[in-house]
Formats: structure tokens, C-alpha cells, sequence
């Protein structure tokens, strides 16, 4: 696994251990100092299963000595793609305790990304659900193992499990004898320095990369996103967002609840008619929702269709800015804390803090969360911005890994020569000294030489009565170069035209090279796997 892992260089890496941030333990090796101390609290609630944390260690640790007894050994990579259920956390613990390092695919994936990620990775086992809804997961898990010659073994869980494969479920009972159980796997701890899990990049061009997330950066990830979110043993967190994800498995996430003794509350679905109720039923009190699953929870509430959770205290919203009219409404209508996230699997995160002034929390995308996280923001000609101005993001720090997983080339356009990684984020500093999350790079407009930030006439245009939802992209103009073209889903019994929209932009007075020449009225936005709009389906369709 070592091969293709681009290293921290040695005095960062010095300098991250002395500072504190990595603790120079793998992740696994916590797994039972959480049971120690938190024994038969709750861990993981999954439909009618509770486990606690005294059992979910002892099914770890079974199924850890059960996958080495099969023919895994630490070093290996496991092609993990499973729904949100106790049979994620017990695998992803299992896979650290054992040293295999996962490779997050997400549920939505379909065998062209697999079938990358398995031969890219060199994995020896895939893990996946029997079926979910009509697809049949263990057939295309069949598939991609007999294409893929270094794999060994198939774990399915689920109630149709094939003579070819193995259950998971059944693997993931404790071991026979568990205390030879924990003092094998101790003996075969990884070291801190070892790739834990690999997660995939969240861009919407080309194949997913594989980032290297090693145990003494991810680590410090979910343990200082814990400290800045103000996790503890009352925290009830819900997982209503694809566990694999960055975002809720370690901002703070799953792992960020169990180094603090709080309980994970597991979701198949973000529908606000079933998660809603779910909120109220498990008490929960802190949860993470991308924009567009924030908003129909917020609408859900609103309309009264459902009551507000009770116990709700914190909500992140990431993976994309969040328009400021629903920044504005998060907290009226939920009664909790809003807390906006701006980060990366690639590394990075951004929090705003619990206690910031309403306007920061609504119109920023929160700071830096470590004081050794390095960031630049430099303009077209790769110059410092001025203070206040638009410019491509960079950053470097003890959990922003220096390279992606055996990608030469690739590393070479993403990463610097002195390790800071592009990364394709255009933002600029606000007076509180939080970052403003201008869009992407390449959705940065060019019309005319006037660079238009897309999600700012996205944030503009959602203030139009009857839309419902807006993205906006650039669209080829032969004498402009590019022109703005919005692709509106308007809110039911509402007719929107573009004049109409153009007008209301023109009484907010914004500038008219901002305001969109074409219009596309659709009946929803595409999204891409993790749920973000698919900007790059929508700028095929104006080529």
C-alpha cells in the first residue's frame, strides 16, 4: 500500500507530532479504550438494533480475526460499498483494528466506478449490500471480482447471500475467545503512519480519485471537529447523509460521537418524512445535511407538515454553500444551532463557530479548524489576492494529505512543489476573518473579461419569488465568450420567464453584466452521487 502514498515530508511531520496532532496511535487502537470507558452506553442505533460500546468492539474485534482467518492480511484494501447500518460501523472498525484499509465507495456507485476503484486500489475483498431497492449489488460484486485478480473474497450482507460469497452478518459476531482476540489484533496494530481509509475525491470530472487518509491524520480530523462542534456523551447524532462520506463518518461524525461516548443514529434516507420523525423518536440532537437536504427539511417544518425535532441542537450544512435565504431561515424554523462547513476529503475543514454572530453564521462558510492549517488565496496570476478579493483557493496542514493515491499526473496539476494542494475553490476573506465560498473555479463566469461568480447569481436569483431551486453555468457565447444561463425549478402554480427574473435582479440593483441571458426551466436539477448539483451535466446541455 505504501507504493503511491505521497508522504508528509519529514520536518511537517515532526512538527505535527510535537504540536499534538498526531498522537502516533492507530485509529483502531481506540476502539477499545471507547469500550472501556463508555461500556453499555449506546453506540449505534440501526432500526431495532442497539448495540452498545462493549458489544461493538467484541463484534469488531470477531470480525477483524475472522477476515485474517480468511486470507486477509493487514495492508490489504477492502472495496467497501454499504448502506448506513451497523454493518458499515462494525466493518469500518473492523478493517482498523485489522489494518485493511477501506475504500469508501458509496451506494450509488455502479460498476464503472467500481471496477476503477477495485483495480486502482489492488483490493482483496469487496463488501456489499445483497440488494438495495431493485439493484442487485452482489451480482455486480460478483462481476467486479472475477475482473479483478487480486480479489479473495466477497462479504455480502443482507437475507440473499450466494454460495459465492460469504455473510457478513454472520462474520460479525463476537469472537469465540475475545480476549485472544483483542491481544492478536493489538499485536498487528498498524502503524499510525499507514493509510486508514481511502476516501474518494468529490469532483463531477473523470473517475474518483483515492485520497489517503493515514490513522494519525484522521485521527486528529474527527477528534479536533469534535472539540469545535462541542460533541460529548449527551450527543445523539444522526447519520442521515451516505456514511461513507468524508462529512458524516469524521466532521465529526461517526467517529468524531465515539471518541466522546454520544450515540450514532443511522439513516437509509434523508427524507424529511422519515428522518423527521426519527429526529423526534431517538432524541437527536446534531446532524449534517448537504444544501438540498437541509432545505427540504427546513420546508417540511415550515410548511407544518412536520413538527420541529425537539432535541435538535446542532446542524451542519456542507458540501456546498448554503444560499443565504435558507441560512437565514435554518434557525427560526428548526429551533437549533446553524453551523456551516467548507471542506474536503482531500483534507482541509472549515467550521463557523456556535457562538458566531447570526450574519457570519448565514453569509460565511467558517474558518480554519487548526492553527498549523496553512491557506492561500491567490489570484489568476498566482498572487497573493487582495484582502477582500475573489481567488483560487490553496492549503496545506497536518490532516491535508500531500498527493492523491498512485496518481503522478494528476498530483502534479493539484499539488504545488512545496505541498499545497489546489484546491479548485474560489473564496475570499470576510472581516471575521472566515472564508466566503465563492463556487468552484470553473464555475467562475468569464463574460467579456467580467468573472462572475456563479453561486453568487445563484444566491441572487433564489430571492425570486417562485423559485424553488436555481443553478446557474456558463454558457458559450462567440462574441462574450461565456454568458449566464440559469436552470430554474420553479416553486408549483408559479410562472417564471426570464424577463420576469432579470427584472427582480435589476430592482435588487445588481449589476447587469450578472444578470442571465438565458433561462431553463426544468423540472429538477441533476445531482451527482454525493448529492451536489451536477454542474457539469448542466453545461452539456447549453454547449
Amino acid at each position: 500500500m505504501r507504493e503511491g502514498f505521497v508522504l508528509w515530508p519529514k520536518e511537517a511531520a515532526d512538527r505535527y507530532r510535537k504540536a499534538g496532532y498526531w498522537r502516533g496511535r492507530p485509529l483502531g487502537a481506540y476502539v477499545h479504550e471507547w469500550a472501556e470507558a463508555y461500556g453499555d452506553a449506546v453506540a449505534v442505533v440501526d432500526g431495532d438494533i442497539r448495540l452498545t460500546y462493549r458489544e461493538l468492539a467484541e463484534r469488531a474485534d470477531g470480525l477483524a480475526v475472522r477476515l485474517l482467518e480468511a486470507g486477509l492480511a493487514p495492508g490489504d484494501a477492502m472495496l467497501v460499498q454499504l448502506p448506513n447500518g451497523w454493518e458499515f460501523v462494525t466493518l469500518t472498525l473492523a478493517c482498523l483494528r485489522a489494518g485493511i484499509a477501506p475504500v469508501m465507495a458509496l451506494p450509488a456507485h455502479r460498476g464503472h466506478e467500481l471496477r476503477y476503484l477495485a483495480a486502482h486500489a489492488g483490493v482483496t475483498a469487496v463488501a456489499v449490500p445483497d440488494r438495495i431497492g431493485e439493484f442487485d449489488h452482489q451480482a455486480l460484486a460478483q462481476e467486479i471480482a472475477r475482473a479483478t485478480p487480486s480479489v479473495r473474497m466477497l462479504l455480502v450482507a443482507g437475507a440473499e447471500v450466494q454460495e459465492e460469497a460469504t455473510d457478513l452478518r454472520s462474520l460479525a459476531r463476537p469472537a469465540d475467545d475475545p480476549a485472544a482476540a483483542r491481544s492478536r489484533l493489538d499485536r498487528l496494530a498498524p502503524d499510525s503512519g499507514d493509510v486508514a481509509v481511502f476516501l474518494l475525491s468529490g469532483g463531477t470530472t473523470g473517475l474518483p480519485k483515492l485520497i489517503t487518509r493515514t490513522h494519525d491524520d484522521y485521527e486528529y480530523n474527527a477528534r479536533r471537529s469534535a472539540e469545535v462542534c462541542g460533541f460529548g456523551p449527551d450527543t445523539v447524532y444522526l447519520v442521515a447523509l451516505p456514511a461513507a462520506h468524508n462529512f458524516p463518518l469524521a466532521c465529526p461524525g461517526i467517529l468524531g460521537v465515539f471518541m466522546n461516548g454520544g450515540r450514532v443514529v443511522l439513516a437509509r434516507t434523508p427524507d424529511p418524512g422519515r428522518v423527521l420523525p426519527l429526529m423526534a423518536a431517538e432524541g437527536v440532537t446534531a446532524t449534517a445535511a448537504v444544501p438540498a437536504v437541509a432545505q427540504r427539511w427546513i420546508d417540511a417544518v415550515a410548511s407544518g407538515r412536520h413538527p420541529a425535532p425537539p432535541a435538535l441542537r446542532l446542524l451542519q450544512v456542507g458540501g456546498a454553500r448554503l444560499a443565504p435565504e435558507a441560512a437565514r431561515r435554518a434557525e427560526p424554523v428548526l429551533g437549533c444551532t446553524l453551523q456551516q462547513v467548507f471542506g474536503m476529503a482531500e483534507g482541509l475543514l472549515n467550521y463557523t463557530s456556535l457562538d458566531d454572530p447570526e450574519d457570519v453564521k448565514i453569509y460565511t462558510q467558517g474558518r480554519p479548524m487548526c492553527p498549523d492549517d496553512e491557506i492561500l488565496i491567490v489570484d489568476a496570476a498566482g498572487d497573493p489576492a487582495l484582502p477582500g478579493e475573489m481567488g483560487a483557493l490553496l492549503t496545506r496542514g497536518p490532516y491535508t494529505p500531500r498527493g492523491y493515491y498512485r496518481a503522478d499526473d494528476h498530483n502534479a496539476r493539484s499539488f504545488t512543489p512545496d505541498g499545497w494542494y489546489r484546491t479548485g475553490d474560489v473564496v475570499r476573506l470576510h472581516p471575521s476573518g472566515n472564508l466566503v465560498v465563492e463556487g468552484r473555479d470553473k464555475d467562475l463566469i468569464n463574460r467579456g473579461g467580467e468573472k462572475i461568480s456563479a453561486e453568487e447569481v445563484e444566491n441572487l436569483i433564489y430571492r425570486v419569488p417562485g423559485v424553488s431551486r436555481v443553478a446557474a453555468v456558463a454558457k458559450p457565447d462567440p462574441d462574450l465568450g461565456e454568458r449566464v444561463c440559469a436552470f430554474v425549478v420553479a416553486e408549483a402554480g408559479h410562472e417564471l420567464t426570464l424577463e420576469g427574473i432579470r427584472q427582480a435582479l435589476t430592482v435588487m440593483e445588481v449589476a447587469r453584466y450578472k444578470l442571465p441571458e438565458h433561462l431553463v426551466l426544468v423540472e429538477e436539477l441533476p445531482l451527482t452521487k454525493i448529492g451536489k448539483i451536477d454542474k457539469k451535466a448542466l453545461r452539456e446541455v447549453v454547449q
